[in-house]
């Protein structure tokens, strides 16, 4: 069976905070309504949107999330069309690791709460569309901690759930990996805490992207 690193993507590969920030208050703003801090927002980059948005405005009905997650892709398409997005870098060492754990033969993909069309710019921006196998998203699947996204990426890459690690920055992440009988591997750069990550199931939270290859040559 196939080793599969299956990565997050905001948080994970990449620090999208600031324009997932910015489009979730021009959303906000569409409705006329007061945007959430910033803060709040960071703490649910990792869920889809419907979702995400029902946590940030819990007294609003299910239609308006669902009408405010259609707007926040359509802010989201409008920044980018309008040159307002701001750059989102990949974290250090995230190439080197995709690199080093090819060259160990494992097989990657992704798991995110991001759209398909999100995701597939993203990782043509950073050259990066051809070093997944599987790319599973918020179009096709519940929300994470839901393991459909990781169900379906384990099928898809010819891996089973103890050959498979899913590594994140959320607790959605973490408990999403639990859920699937996947291994968690918290990782400490993005947006929840090592402590919420272990409380969440993490069985290891690497502190560096050069960590990820080692610590999983350990233990595969």
């Amino acid at each position: 069976m196939n080793r599969l690193a299956l990565f997050d993507c905001d948080g994970t590969l990449v620090d999208s905070q600031a324009n997932i920030c910015l489009a979730m208050e021009h959303c906000f703003d569409v409705h006329a309504l007061a945007p959430p801090d910033r803060h709040a927002i960071r703490r649910i980059v990792g869920l889809s949107l419907v979702e995400a948005i029902g946590i940030l405005l819990p007294q609003g009905e299910e239609a308006l999330h669902r009408a405010m997650a259609d707007d926040y892709k359509l802010c989201f398409q409008k920044l980018r069309s309008t040159g307002g997005l701001l750059p989102e870098p990949l974290f250090e060492g995230i190439v080197e690791a995709i690199d080093t754990l090819s060259a160990a033969g494992w097989v990657l993909g992704v798991a995110t709460g991001k759209s398909d069309r999100g995701l597939n710019l993203l990782l043509a921006h950073h050259g990066l569309s051809e070093r997944f196998v599987t790319l599973q998203t918020a179009d096709r699947h519940p929300s994470k901690p839901h393991p459909a996204m990781a169900a379906a990426a384990i099928a898809e890459a010819g891996a089973v759930p103890e050959t498979t690690v899913m590594i994140g920055d959320t607790s959605f992440d973490m408990e999403m990996a639990v859920a699937a009988a996947a291994h968690p591997l918290g990782v400490s750069w993005g947006y929840h805490t090592p402590e919420e990550l272990a409380d969440a199931g993490a069985a290891h939270v690497a502190g560096h992207a050069r960590d990820l290859a080692p610590y999983l040559a350990n233990r595969y």
